[in-house]
């Protein structure tokens, strides 16, 4: 056993022994999503269902609050919504990955894992590590359960790439299609354009590069986090760019998640059709997909944002944690327009529920959901007295705002046009918000920090119906 993985067994007993003595410092621990035991969170990577068993790995820093080296942690579930933790089986322990095991994917095949990753090195002078002085090899981690890994080694490196690339090139999402394995990688060029690269391999390790994704204008200066697949006989392309200015509502948080639509056979020449925002709130990036068992495509996405310590504040970190993930999301095209539900399964956690008409004022459990069935009229919601939903059907724009500076933590305001809203479901998880417009055309995510276990909900509606779901134990 090499000194990390003392450091690490060292860290889970200290931090056991904490939490046991310091079970009030989780006050806005939710009971939902997944979040870290310790440390930080970013990225979901690995997503799968692999015999049964949903798993969840992501990017894991449990030596720093506030990010450091990367390993993965790994969560699993049977029902996408009771989540154990499960340590951290990938850690930075091979002279390719010393610096971090960044963000990847899994295949699921013969009895094993196939975890894809980036291996990330930094090399020691002066250098921008853009251009100069980093290494970013793909590596691939073999697993039977997803505790332990059998075997890790390195199948691309930065010479193994088109040339006109930088250092910059990562985050492997790997799939089987019709008898072939394919991958994409998202990267950035020495002129500062993003764009993602497209991989094939017969054997899952040897890899061919085919072709790149791009726009013919830089769409951002980096393409991080792609992701393809099919769903409702489309080809869907995910991206996070980084480095795209914000044109009025849209793109307003400093980095972004797209999806667009492929034109033709993505392996030879199809072409993108127009981007269009995932989450129109203020924390959601990196989202990643998979494919389950009964074939529903399933989407997770980070919580949170890179680069952002200087404009939002964090309360959690003096609990000793950062971040969450977002509720797993089912998807689907509805009139052209790709849709985020939270998958069906929720519907199993809330055993108590109560209708109203037209105005509701109450305090509310942490965790719940709230659903507004309206004929397109005006209304307005202010949750934990500080945190403003409303639609105005004149100005046809949906508004997510914080009036109480504390309870968003520097976030402030964030809109998007919406017509015809008619249906609303609001999920509130002790310390995140996410809103489902419409059936989830469009969703706005959000943390909050609400103040002594202060949960109130004021709504009015103009022409409103709706119902508050909640779970309550005394019913078990």
């Amino acid at each position: 056993m090499n000194a990390l993985h003392r450091l690490w067994n060292q860290l889970l007993e200290e931090e056991q022994l904490h939490y046991d003595r310091n079970r009030e410092k989780n006050r806005w621990r939710p009971k939902l999503h997944i979040a870290p035991p310790f440390g930080w969170l970013n990225d979901p990577n690995g997503l799968c269902q692999y015999q049964g068993i949903y798993h969840v790995f992501y990017q894991f820093s449990p030596f720093e609050v506030k990010g450091g080296l990367k390993f993965w942690g790994h969560c699993t579930s049977r029902d996408l919504l009771h989540w154990t933790f499960e340590g951290a089986p990938m850690m930075p322990d091979q002279p390719e990955d010393c610096h971090g095991v960044y963000s990847g994917s899994s295949l699921t095949e013969d009895g094993s894992m196939y975890l894809y990753y980036t291996g990330n090195v930094k090399e020691a002078g002066a250098h921008d590590f853009v251009h100069t002085g980093r290494r970013s090899s793909t590596m691939l981690a073999v697993s039977r359960d997803g505790r332990t890994l059998e075997s890790k080694e390195v199948l691309m490196e930065n010479k193994d790439y088109p040339s006109d690339l930088t250092c910059h090139v990562r985050d492997p999402k790997v799939w089987k299609q019709e008898g072939s394995y394919y991958m994409i990688q998202g990267a950035r060029t020495k002129e500062d354009k993003g764009v993602a690269l497209l991989f094939s391999s017969e054997d899952k390790k040897r890899w061919e590069f085919l072709r790149r994704f791009e726009t013919e204008e830089a769409f951002g200066y980096m393409w991080e986090c792609p992701d393809l697949y099919e769903l409702n006989g489309r080809t869907v392309l995910s991206i996070s760019p980084q480095g795209v200015r914000a044109e009025g509502l849209k793109y307003a948080n400093l980095y972004q998640s797209v999806t667009c639509f492929l034109e033709g056979d993505f392996r030879t020449g199809a072409s993108l059709g127009a981007f269009r925002e995932l989450d129109g709130g203020f924390d959601f990036y990196a989202p990643q997909t998979f494919l389950a068992e009964d074939g529903r495509r399933i989407q997770i996405a980070w919580m949170g944002l890179p680069d952002m310590e200087e404009v939002y504040a964090s309360p959690t970190a003096e609990d000793g944690w950062q971040h969450m993930m977002t509720i797993p999301r089912e998807l689907s095209i509805e009139g052209g327009v790709l849709c985020q539900r939270p998958v069906k399964e929720l519907s199993d956690w809330w055993n108590c529920s109560c209708s109203w008409e037209g105005y509701l004022e109450r305090m509310v459990e942490p965790c719940c959901e709230l659903v507004l069935y309206t004929r397109g009229g005006s209304f307005t919601i202010l949750l934990a007295e500080g945190l403003k939903l409303w639609y105005n059907k004149e100005e046809g724009i949906f508004w997510m705002e914080f009036t109480d500076p504390v309870l968003g933590a520097g976030r402030t305001v964030r809109g998007r046009e919406v017509s015809g809203l008619r249906k609303l479901r609001i999920l509130m998880d002790v310390s995140s918000v996410e809103v489902f417009l419409n059936g989830g055309r469009d969703v706005f995510t959000t943390r909050f920090y609400p103040q002594g276990y202060s949960y109130s909900v004021r709504l009015k509606s103009e022409d409103g119906r709706g119902v508050y779901y909640f779970h309550s134990e005394k019913e078990d």
